[in-house]
């Protein structure tokens, strides 16, 4: 993964029955749920809240997801988030999606994350409290 990112967060996350498709492996749309996860407990962490009715949110603008191996059921996928600079009011996250026990890369992802006034949907300067967690 060409990510220059620290490690912000890590979290572990069951396969459930539900997440496999018609192939036997876990749908492709599941892993974006993965990365949300440990994206929005990271979040969570730095004393944030994900709902509506906070004045400034953060929230995604783009997603990819680069699909190396396919997960199956049963097992416990492990998501490690790294963050870039932020800039003003974004910051690039990065995923690494590994199934517990094993070595091997999974999936590789990537979102940018940009916080907003949930009133005027406009773009707002990263709380200082945040941008201290890339020093």
């Amino acid at each position: 993964m060409d990510h220059r990112g620290k490690l912000i967060h890590t979290t572990r996350i069951p396969v459930r029955w539900g997440d496999m498709d018609a192939y036997g492996h876990v749908n492709n749309t599941v892993y974006f749920r993965y990365f949300e996860q440990a994206r929005v407990e990271w979040i969570e962490e730095m004393g944030c809240r994900v709902t509506p009715d906070e004045p400034e949110s953060p929230v995604i603008i783009n997603a990819s997801c680069t699909f190396l191996a396919p997960v199956n059921y049963p097992a416990t996928v492990v998501i490690r988030m790294y963050g870039g600079e932020p800039g003003r009011s974004s910051v690039m996250t990065w995923y690494e999606l590994f199934v517990e026990g094993e070595d091997r890369l999974y999936a590789e992802g990537a979102a940018k994350t940009v916080w907003m006034d949930t009133r005027t949907g406009k773009s707002v300067p990263i709380p200082d409290r945040v941008r201290a967690l890339f020093d």
